[in-house]
């Protein structure tokens, strides 16, 4: 486990971002924990999660010209990371997505500068993979090219299929799809807690049941 993941979960787990209990999950399952980026909900914890995101965009050393963020969790998301990733020398144009087509004042789909180049997509989590999906498809046709996907966890849960979500995006596209920490870390972190002793073993049994090999 890198010296990151154990900081963010702990943040994660104090912004009660991280939650422990019984939580039924978009595909019907009841799930032992959830995952709720959007209660990065302050100045400080948001500037911190841009951090993180910023340092697995350079480590990936993944070539991009501009940040896209899909409406709605997308949008802090790009703005904080853009601003993050100054701090390594690097200023990134960012833009994110409308609902709705505007048809006055500025117009369109596109909010911040125009897609053009390689193109990272930033997002919370990969459930279905539609918001990833409309994200690439938009980026296409405005003349992008998506260039990688970046989210916070990937529950390594089975999708569709007998792989995650994360990595079926990732083959449909043949772009990369990381995530700043994964279940594993998470369990990773609980064995080393003695104070989640159940938290750990809902999870290993959940993991058991409907995680990819």
């Amino acid at each position: 486990m890198t010296s990151n993941i154990p900081s963010f979960i702990e943040l994660a787990i104090k912004k009660k971002v991280l939650c422990f209990g019984k939580f039924t999950t978009k595909a019907g399952r009841l799930s032992p924990y959830f995952f709720n980026l959007g209660a990065f909900n302050d100045g400080q914890s948001l500037k911190e999660l841009g951090k993180f995101y910023a340092q697995l965009i350079v480590d990936s050393g993944i070539k991009f010209d501009m940040l896209f963020g899909p409406a709605y969790k997308g949008i802090p998301l790009v703005s904080t990371i853009a601003i993050a990733l100054v701090e390594h020398n690097t200023n990134i144009p960012y833009c994110f997505n409308r609902k709705e087509s505007k048809d006055h004042g500025e117009g369109g789909l596109i909010v911040g500068a125009p897609i053009q180049g390689r193109v990272l997509i930033i997002d919370d989590v990969i459930s279905a993979g539609t918001s990833i999906n409309e994200s690439i498809e938009i980026i296409n046709n405005h003349g992008g090219e998506p260039a990688g996907v970046f989210v916070a966890i990937d529950r390594q849960e089975k999708g569709n299929t007998e792989i995650s979500a994360i990595q079926e995006v990732s083959n449909k596209f043949t772009i990369p799809a990381l995530s700043i920490i994964n279940l594993g870390n998470i369990i990773e972190y609980l064995e080393n807690h003695d104070h989640f002793t159940e938290e750990l073993f809902a999870i290993q049994k959940y993991r058991k049941e409907f995680g990819t090999n």
